[in-house]
């Protein structure tokens, strides 16, 4: 069977490129993939750090009412956090429209699920707008999730490094209810980051131990609570 992903969206951005891909999968169904950039982003192959994102969160937050997750990717972050029925509203921001017109489009089961989803509300905008108090969704929230990145090392686009700087954080931290929380997921561990947040609220790090292509990774969350 040819597994060379095939192409069912693109489109250029000011950012550069993205591309929606799907190739089989060895039994039988369908991957996606999708590039920002000309750079892999994520795929649906193995969806595990996902699902710990948003379950390791939702642990640690007694009533997770209202949700905002930066960044859409695939969907499954969101998707994982709609399974909770606690979560009554849930929010998404997206920079690229065209991702968000995709998953309006349903291209992907999950994009399609959550576009449609009455609990969930998309936004076409810069994840550190609403985090800074720029306009768009506005808290208190029960938790925000930042999953836009590779972490900071691993920047989508160069713009995002100011989400990670000590002044954003406070603000979304700022923006938490009672009892809230904010995690971040990342490609590694980040010392830097870790620092940064302990100096603002009281954080943990989550380290996940993958199992990719044949290499062993470890992954990180970040979960402060102030």
């Amino acid at each position: 069977m040819d597994s060379t992903p095939e192409t069912i969206a693109a489109a250029e951005t000011p950012r550069g490129e993205i591309a929606l891909r799907e190739r089989p999968a060895p039994d039988g169904t369908v991957v996606h993939e999708l590039v920002v950039a000309g750079v892999f982003a994520m795929d649906s192959a193995d969806t595990s750090t996902e699902t710990a994102l948003a379950d390791r969160s939702l642990e640690r937050v007694e009533t997770p009412t209202r949700v905002l997750v930066g960044g859409l990717g695939l969907g499954f972050t969101a998707w994982q956090v709609l399974k909770d029925r606690r979560v009554r509203d849930l929010h998404v921001v997206e920079i690229e429209e065209d991702l968000v017109q995709w998953a309006r489009l349903g291209l992907t089961p999950t994009l399609g699920v959550l576009a449609r989803h009455p609990r969930v509300t998309l936004h076409v905008q810069d994840a550190a707008s609403p985090v800074a108090g720029d306009g768009g969704p506005a808290g208190p929230w029960d938790l925000v999730l930042l999953d836009v990145d590779n972490g900071p090392s691993f920047l989508v686009h160069r713009d995002n490094e100011r989400l990670y700087s000590a002044p954003a954080l406070s603000s979304i931290l700022a923006q938490l209810a009672p009892g809230g929380a904010l995690a971040i997921w990342a490609a590694q561990r980040e010392p830097d980051l870790l620092a940064t947040l302990t100096g603002l609220a009281t954080t943990e790090e989550v380290l996940l131990p993958v199992e990719r292509q044949g290499r062993s990774l470890e992954y990180a969350l970040y979960i402060a609570r102030p």
